[in-house]
């Protein structure tokens, strides 16, 4: 019997399921044919249909994060200073979901550090964070709720602070609980905010 669509689609979807589930399991240290085709239950033969060489997985692997990323709710809030914390909060691990999306994409560093094309990806990616981020500072500061100054620069600062934060708390969990993350963050935050009569 002939393949429909429907089976080539339902095959794609197990496929990515099992490539983030080595992801999440493994990072992409981990990430090998021969460890997809095992969650998958099938042979390394049936992924060469999707992925020609491990570099075609891995670019992939970095796709499907992104859209697992763009796809994961978000706070809302209004406009100003709200906005901006929802954003930060965003990137925290303070869920499940956050921690193994967090986990799988600082192990992607390392890969994206030794291929100069993926590296430039990432870079990118980064860059249009920090200028959501950047936006959404220079609300905030037009509705007077942070202080005046570059929101590039500010944007930079907080998008660094975030990331350091998500790497203390995967790499010392009991130490940077979710409520000490966003503690911390809220302290940022409020060293940014305009001083009283300044």
């Amino acid at each position: 019997m002939p393949r429909t669509k429907g089976d080539h689609e339902a095959r794609r979807r197990d496929v990515s399921e099992a490539v983030w589930r080595v992801l999440a399991a493994h990072g992409f240290g981990g990430l090998t044919m021969r460890a997809v085709a095992a969650e998958l239950g099938a042979t390394t033969g049936l992924l060469t249909h999707y992925f020609r060489t491990k570099r075609d997985l891995v670019a992939y692997a970095l796709d499907l994060l992104e859209r697992r990323t763009a796809g994961r709710p978000r706070r809302t809030a209004g406009p100003g200073v709200s906005a901006v914390r929802a954003a930060l909060l965003d990137i925290l691990p303070l869920t499940d979901e956050a921690t193994d999306s967090n986990r799988v994409w600082v192990s992607s560093w390392d890969t994206a550090l030794a291929d100069p094309a993926l590296g430039a990806d990432h870079a990118r990616k980064y860059a249009r964070s920090r200028d959501k981020l950047r936006d959404l500072i220079a609300e905030a500061q037009r509705l007077g709720e942070l202080s005046p100054g570059d929101p590039d620069r500010i944007a930079a600062g907080a998008q660094a602070f975030v990331l350091g934060l998500v790497v203390q708390a995967l790499l010392d969990a009991p130490a940077f609980p979710p409520h000490r993350q966003v503690e911390l963050l809220d302290h940022h935050l409020a060293a940014l905010a305009p001083t009283p009569g300044g």
